[in-house]
């Protein structure tokens, strides 16, 4: 007799693609393949260079971020090598594995083969989910360490096991690596679980060790941060001081969260938002539900930027679906379930040349006009780019280091061994580290933000070219000061042109003893 049993593997792969999961497998593969081709269609982006530099300096915490984007670009590049597809492949693979994510939350949920696929939808049609994918950034890999966070005390409460708290805690200490923002999310866990019956798990050891597992994986660069002064505490405080942020009312605040995943998408999430509190069958993961109004708490009351709370968004839009498919069930409403995916593909499609490179500047720029709002302004400085900020910050790079060679060009063989260039800020300087390469040209240095960390390099000082400063200012501090040039204007960049000079006969000295009052960490 042949027995018709399946073994372990089998029964746990069947498992994994039930209800539909092939199908949420090819639309992930589908969104990957959509950004791969889109992701090279205009020029790096100023955070990308960013990234790329700190990566070239492997360390255990920089003053914008944490080490694992930086770590993570360095072995993509070493691999893939410098293309733009090459740099934002690791920014499609987290957007595209958010989707089989979202649709497994879902599943945990009870969601059946439509919550699987319009959860799945909801974060295709995202636009900061597109944008995530589009972009290296911290933000890219957030929403992925947030809901594995998520799952893991899903999969606690729902099987009653405490010991996915210690995944949980180790999940946690690797999205600390990789964006602070996530211990937002804890709190909000820790006053879920203390404003709700889970708070029993407290007296069980293994949240405690889950605990100690985030703490010792973020230690490092704790440890970083305390030897350097706390340089992102330093950063915080400076920015707010400056008042660079654009600061929201609650309302518009809120209304800036239904952009970000969509406005269809809003009746979903929220539907899950309000389910998580009172549905029968998913109240028992209310914890979650806190853990959303905790964090907008804190992110609308420290002023955050809106798209900080993106990351908690697809819990609750799986938490929506499930609720929607229990709610159109019955047969005489089954017509529902592709009116609401083809609404939500057709909006999708319709506003993703917003984040996605599918236009050219031109058309985008015509596109921008037919748009039913204006787009968000995050930085004061932002508002006077043709483009939004996003793709305003892909252009005019390759103008500014052409013009930086041009002054290099004009030095002797013997001056450029200490000759210098010094830029005003990270994306200056990491463009002229990573295009100025095929020009020849050095490092560079500045004292912006963890560049100044890196300090002179030895450089004398004596002699240095100096991108984007007043002739004036400069001639107080070197006997000869000459004017190279202005970089060529790019009318979509929001950087604008640059000036470019040569600067010779130090007058304060050396670099060394000039370079603490060059900080500048804004």
């Amino acid at each position: 007799m042949v027995s018709t049993s399946l073994s372990a593997p089998d029964q746990d792969r069947q498992s994994f693609f039930a209800y539909g999961m092939w199908i949420i497998m090819a639309i992930a593969l589908a969104k990957l393949l959509f950004h791969c081709y889109f992701n090279n269609r205009y020029g790096y982006f100023r955070d990308e260079f960013d990234y790329m530099a700190c990566g070239d300096h492997l360390g255990w915490g920089y003053v914008d971020q944490p080490p694992l984007i930086p770590f993570l670009i360095h072995v993509c590049r070493a691999v893939l090598g410098d293309s733009l597809r090459s740099v934002r492949f690791i920014a499609a693979l987290a957007s595209s594995l958010l989707v089989v994510q979202t649709a497994m939350l879902a599943r945990e949920f009870g969601g059946r083969r439509f919550a699987l696929l319009l959860s799945a939808v909801t974060v295709v049609v995202a636009p900061q989910y597109l944008s995530n994918g589009s972009l290296l950034g911290t933000n890219c890999l957030e929403p992925n360490l947030w809901m594995g966070c998520a799952n893991f005390a899903i999969l606690a409460i729902k099987r009653n096991e405490p010991r996915y708290w210690l995944w949980f805690g180790v999940v946690a200490g690797l999205g600390l690596q990789e964006k602070y923002s996530i211990a937002v999310f804890g709190l909000g866990i820790v006053v879920g679980l203390l404003l709700t019956e889970q708070r029993r798990v407290f007296a069980n050891k293994w949240i405690w060790l889950g605990g100690l597992a985030a703490f010792l994986i973020f230690l490092p660069n704790l440890l970083w941060n305390v030897y350097y002064h706390w340089p992102f505490v330093q950063l915080m405080r400076g920015i707010r001081a400056e008042g660079r942020d654009v600061v929201l009312p609650l309302l518009p605040y809120f209304f800036q969260q239904t952009l970000l995943v969509l406005p269809l998408t809003a009746p979903i999430w929220i539907t899950g938002l309000i389910a998580l509190f009172f549905s029968q069958r998913l109240k028992i993961y209310r914890v979650l539900g806190w853990s959303y109004l905790v964090c907008f708490a804190v992110f609308f009351a420290l002023h955050g930027k809106n798209y900080y709370l993106a990351p908690i968004y697809p819990m609750l839009l799986a938490a929506g679906a499930v609720t929607i498919e229990n709610a159109i069930g019955r047969p005489r409403l089954t017509w529902m379930k592709p009116v609401i995916v083809l609404l939500l593909l057709s909006a999708g499609v319709h506003l993703a040349p917003v984040v996605v490179p599918v236009l050219s500047p031109e058309r985008f720029i015509t596109y921008m006009k037919y748009l039913p709002m204006k787009l968000p302004v995050m930085e004061h400085s932002h508002e006077r780019a043709v483009l939004p900020q996003w793709y305003a910050d892909q252009f005019g790079w390759e103008e500014i280091v052409a013009e930086t060679a041009q002054a290099w060009s004009r030095l002797s063989p013997g001056e450029r061994g200490d000759c210098a260039v010094f830029a005003q800020d990270y994306g200056q300087a990491g463009a002229i580290d990573f295009l100025g390469r095929r020009y020849g040209l050095p490092p560079a240095l500045s004292g912006h933000q963890t560049y100044f960390l890196w300090g002179p390099r030895g450089y004398s000082g004596n002699c240095m070219i100096v991108l984007d400063d007043r002739k004036e200012t400069l001639e107080k501090l070197w006997d000869n000061v000459e004017y190279v040039g202005r970089s060529a204007d790019n009318p979509y960049a929001l950087e604008k042109r640059i000036d470019v000079f040569i600067c010779k006969g130090a007058k304060f000295g050396t670099l060394a003893q000039l370079w603490p009052k060059l900080k500048h960490w804004r």
